[in-house]
């Protein structure tokens, strides 16, 4: 089974994502200094990508 032409993508994603995954959270949170080892990593305040 193939994927259909419209689907593909070609190459890297060209825009910017809007959502982040969980790691990438956590990664920001801690650099703002709102979020420590051993917080719990489920119900994360909401945060923008950076630019």
């Amino acid at each position: 089974m193939s994927i259909h032409p419209s689907l593909k993508t070609k190459g890297a994603v060209s825009e910017r994502r809007n959502v982040l995954k969980r790691f990438e959270r956590i990664d920001q949170l801690k650099k703002e200094g709102r979020y420590k080892d051993g917080d719990r990593a489920w119900g994360l305040p909401k945060t923008k990508p950076e630019l």
